[in-house]
């Protein structure tokens, strides 16, 4: 497993542009809001940590990862963002409800990633189990959400 090699939240601050003058969006699936929500304020801190003015993150929720589609490219469309951070988090379960989801979600983020005027940051988490999400929400493999301010702040810099 990849993750077990890199802590999620350790980066380099050297590496990352600066995040001054930058609007970043964030939408939040309500569902398994504990882990989602932990994203969310992993994300925000490093944001702010990297020159993010509170005042230029724009953070609406959604009630479940299927509705990230939606809302990413509304935001895109509507709000003046320089990317946009999608945080979702699906637990498998006994159906197949979770393939549906996962793949639906994933292939709805890429496409947007590849048309949208900004980069679309994947912050879905996709796991058998809830010690899973717990480990890569603030737990011993860090938290996905300071991965993906990283990843915000990175494609945000190749328009400039």
């Amino acid at each position: 497993m990849a993750t077990a090699l890199h802590n999620l939240s350790q980066y380099n601050p050297a590496d990352i542009p600066s995040g001054k003058g930058r609007t970043i969006g964030i939408v939040v699936a309500d569902w398994n809001d504990r882990y989602t929500y932990a994203m969310r304020d992993g994300a925000i801190r490093t944001l702010l940590d990297n020159g993010v003015s509170a005042d230029d993150i724009i953070v609406r929720h959604v009630p479940g990862s299927f509705e990230l589609v939606y809302a990413t490219a509304w935001m895109i469309e509507n709000d003046e963002v320089d990317a946009v951070i999608s945080i979702g988090c699906v637990i498998r379960g006994d159906t197949p409800h979770f393939d549906y989801i996962c793949q639906g979600t994933t292939q709805g983020l890429a496409e947007l990633n590849t048309k949208a005027r900004v980069p679309v940051i994947y912050g879905l988490l996709t796991c058998n189990t809830e010690q899973q999400a717990a480990d890569r929400t603030g737990g011993k493999l860090g938290n996905k959400g300071d991965e993906c301010a990283v990843a915000a702040l990175r494609m945000a810099a190749i328009a400039d």
